[in-house]
């Protein structure tokens, strides 16, 4: 410190001449070359208040954007909308224009939750339709199917529905459960492939007891083909207050169960089928 006021101990005369020498347009790098002041903060001192040359401005790049945030803002642009307007941060907009007034909502609460509506179902049909094409696409690409290729199908659908015998119950029969129409519909497919007539089935409707036990036997029995006399007597579901259930209305039909009489050679030849393809597929490449 002792030096350093040693080195400038003719501090007004310093001054001065830095200012002589602002005044006529030199920069601070050339009034510290030209006078030897090494030291910033002596050199801050020796120009106080006098304000730099024009052309030692820096231009402000953001000066024309901010120009320009603030005209969208009067507009009623958001900071949204601005943003994306000039791609610039929403916090230097906020700096902008925190000033001017807030614009006016351009829609009302409901105004704005009637375009959010519009839009959401806008998307939704959009994704309903791609879903839909995924669909038809993959439909397209199946075709008919070959016996064998049926075949394979309907062991795979046995396997994962169907009754199954155990080494603690002996049970080699073909007895099928389900809900879904088309599952029965392949299923009764399989069926007809193997040689099994629709005299060597037996039909049951496993069903809530709340449900309308006839009106689903009719609508099992035209799936399959049959008359409702034939139905054996329809399993009821007794219902549990503690749950609530979601399989009700209209469309609820129960289960329909499907047996076949004198069907353990065929249950075998299925179960063998069955570990035909596991193996095959570990063998897949």
């Amino acid at each position: 410190m002792t030096e350093i006021l040693g080195k400038y101990a003719d501090f007004e005369g310093l001054r001065e001449q830095a200012i002589t020498l602002r005044r006529e347009g030199l920069s601070r790098r050339q009034i510290r070359d030209r006078l030897h002041v090494d030291n910033n903060d002596i050199l801050n001192r020796l120009l106080e208040g006098e304000p730099p040359p024009e052309w030692t401005k820096r231009p402000n790049a953001n000066d024309d954007l901010r120009a320009k945030a603030r005209e969208l803002r009067l507009q009623g642009l958001t900071y949204d909308q601005i943003q994306v307007e000039l791609g610039c941060s929403k916090s230097s907009i906020s700096l902008w224009v925190r000033d001017l007034p807030k614009p006016e909502p351009r829609y009302t609460d409901q105004e704005r939750r009637a375009r959010m509506d519009a839009g959401l179902a806008h998307l939704r049909a959009a994704q309903d339709q791609e879903r839909q094409q995924t669909k038809e696409s993959a439909l397209r690409e199946i075709g008919q199917l070959t016996d064998r290729e049926l075949l394979l199908v309907g062991v795979a659908l046995y396997w994962a529905e169907g009754a199954k015998d155990k080494p603690y119950r002996r049970c080699e029969v073909l007895q099928f459960i389900n809900s879904d129409p088309d599952v029965i519909k392949v299923h009764l497919r399989w069926l007809e492939l193997l040689g099994v007539p629709r005299e060597r089935m037996r039909f049951r409707v496993s069903i809530h007891e709340s449900a309308d036990v006839a009106e689903a036997e009719r609508y099992w029995a035209d799936l399959a083909g049959v008359d409702t006399t034939v139905f054996q007597r329809a399993t009821l579901k007794k219902h549990n207050p503690r749950t609530t259930r979601k399989n009700t209305g209209e469309t609820y039909r129960g289960c329909l169960v499907i047996y076949v009489t004198k069907s353990a050679d065929l249950y075998r030849r299925m179960e063998g089928a069955w570990y035909g393809i596991v193996l095959g597929a570990d063998s897949a490449t």
